[in-house]
């Protein structure tokens, strides 16, 4: 039987929002780093960085996980490249805005693909008009998207859809942190045809290689680590509205550290966006409240659960559906 996610769904809010917050400004620091890299080597080091720091302080005991667990965690490593390396090739043709944006498809169809609720579907609904909008507003714009680029994120975000649903599978296969651990070493030792040439260049430069550990931490170690656990506590549907926060961060990132522009139709989606967000974690509040009254109700004196009794409701968010 598969586990339940956690009862208390607002730490895993939390958690989704953090990681909303830590993506972005990584990617943005990640963005200086292109010129002297590349795209495919900035990916690649900040992966092992991030598969090192994670190794040592979770240190995983693999040797008794079993072949489905190894599965799990190695389509966990192969997402890993390929959300992060055509996100990193996508930003370094588009701006940081408009590409997680685009991205932001994966993850709002598998959370089209997993809603159950009307509501649930109507706050998609608002989260799909803000990702258009921002859309929009990139074609629109001063700066003209370039095609390659919005292929690369197309294809990235595919990748994040599979990231999704290998991470919330790692999560309930392996306790702790150790399939997140392994998936990353699965992932830097794909991309080693790009992290040596890249390595060799920053090993001469501790300006870079500051930066590239920075954007290890910003963009590996704290959001996947925060995700992984998140999953734990909120189905896979309702992480991936939550996610929508990601482009309004992504927004100010690029606005702080890039000098990209913010029109006034970003703003307006970025409002559709919060809203989403904002309202999906309402909702969430509001089904844990009913289900505590209604436990409550079920223990009072008289109270019984006899053969026409309806089964007992079971508090806390659904649980992540299963593959």
């Amino acid at each position: 039987m598969n586990p339940r996610p956690d009862s208390r769904p607002a730490v895993g809010i939390a958690l989704v929002i953090g990681s909303c917050l830590s993506l972005p400004f990584g990617a943005a620091v990640a963005a200086h780093l292109f010129p002297a890299l590349g795209a495919w080597g900035v990916t690649s080091l900040r992966i092992s960085i991030a598969a090192l720091v994670v190794l040592i302080a979770v240190r995983p005991r693999m040797h008794r996980w079993n072949r489905e667990q190894w599965t799990a965690t190695i389509l966990f490593g192969v997402s890993l490249v390929g959300m992060n390396g055509f996100f990193y090739a996508a930003i370094d043709r588009i701006p940081l805005g408009p590409a997680v944006a685009i991205e932001f498809i994966g993850p709002l169809v598998v959370a089209a693909v997993l809603t159950r609720r009307l509501m649930d579907a109507a706050w998609v609904g608002v989260a799909v008009v803000g990702i258009v909008l921002l859309g929009v507003d990139g074609m629109i714009g001063a700066d003209p998207l370039d095609p390659l680029g919005v292929v690369f994120v197309l294809i990235a975000a595919a990748f994040w859809a599979m990231y999704i649903r290998m991470s919330a599978r790692v999560g309930r296969l392996i306790p702790g942190s150790g399939g997140l651990a392994m998936a990353l070493v699965v992932a830097a030792v794909i991309l080693i045809p790009f992290g040596v040439p890249a390595a060799a260049t920053v090993a001469g430069d501790p300006q870079l290689l500051l930066l590239a550990a920075l954007t290890a931490v910003l963009s590996s170690v704290i959001p996947y680590t925060f995700e992984l656990a998140a999953l734990r506590r909120i189905p896979q549907r309702v992480f991936g509205i939550l996610l929508s926060l990601e482009p309004v961060f992504a927004t100010l990132a690029g606005l702080l550290l890039l000098g990209q522009q913010v029109t006034p139709l970003r703003i307006v989606a970025v409002a559709f966006v919060v809203a989403a967000s904002v309202g999906t974690t309402l909702a969430i509040r509001g089904r844990r409240r009913a289900d505590r009254e209604a436990e409550d109700t079920a223990t009072e004196p008289g109270a019984h659960n006899g053969p026409d009794d309806p089964p007992p409701i079971l508090t806390g968010p659904l649980p992540v559906v299963p593959n």
